[in-house]
């Protein structure tokens, strides 16, 4: 079924990872979190943006002065504000809000925080304050592509232009400077095909849609016979193996 990008991705709705069993090897030298780190101190304001139930926020991020976590999915916001009860957190709140359609103060943040979710930079660099810095880590076309290659779908996948270099030039005409595209090299190993199906549902990895225009989107199921030829392909001693292509990018206001 076809639908926008707005309701599509509230639809998914939960995008928790903590059921799903699996490890990674890392071949790039350059991790988000710790990225987020170097930059932040006691008086840093910081926006997450697209930031689910908030896990990666409360578990992950420094104390600073302000977190704020944003998502349009209500669902997501619900959980995040039970995960803050239990966690308590004091600096930290979450809400609801378009990333497309912020309606955050502007100068006002010293650093945005963006992973995996749809960005504006235009937007995202009235909200900084001169000398903020914007730090994303996202998917890119390449990302699982021998499994997409068997199914003939997924995300970008019938893009011409990468979705790394569609955000790095965008930032770049929103006026950042200092931009770094960093490529991440990831390889996953699934315990069972019940977690990577897990990933496959929770996920928009075989979708069919195009980062290049943000149209309409669609949900197609995942076809059994080529799902357990892909398992099969693709079952190793360290599990299930899927081989990850992310990005990231840093620049500054």
């Amino acid at each position: 079924m076809k639908t926008n990008e707005h309701d599509y991705y509230s639809e998914l709705a939960n995008w928790s990872f903590e059921d799903i069993d699996y490890t990674s090897e890392v071949f790039t030298n350059w991790i988000y979190e710790d990225e987020i780190k170097k930059i932040v101190n006691e008086h840093t304001k910081i926006l997450d943006l697209g930031t689910a139930a908030g896990e990666k926020v409360l578990k992950k991020f420094p104390n600073c002065a302000e977190i704020l976590g944003t998502d349009f999915s209500n669902e997501m916001i619900k959980t995040a504000n039970k995960n803050l009860l239990q966690s308590g957190r004091k600096n930290i709140s979450f809400r609801v809000m378009d990333n497309l359609k912020m309606d955050t103060p502007d100068n006002y943040f010293d650093l945005v925080t963006a992973r995996h979710t749809v960005i504006d930079p235009v937007q995202i660099y009235k909200t900084l304050k001169e000398g903020g810095q914007l730090l994303i880590r996202g998917v890119d076309k390449l990302d699982c592509w021998s499994l997409k290659r068997m199914f003939g779908r997924g995300q970008a996948y019938h893009d011409v232009k990468p979705i790394s270099l569609i955000d790095y030039e965008a930032i770049l005409d929103a006026g950042f400077k200092d931009v770094e595209l960093i490529p991440l090299h990831v390889i996953e190993y699934y315990k069972t095909k019940e977690d990577l199906y897990a990933l496959l549902v929770k996920t928009p990895i075989l979708d069919e849609f195009s980062e290049e225009s943000f149209n309409e989107y669609e949900r197609k199921p995942i076809e059994k016979e080529i799902f357990e030829k892909y398992v099969e392909q693709n079952t190793t001693k360290k599990g299930i193996k899927l081989i990850r292509r992310y990005y990231g990018i840093i620049g500054k206001k």
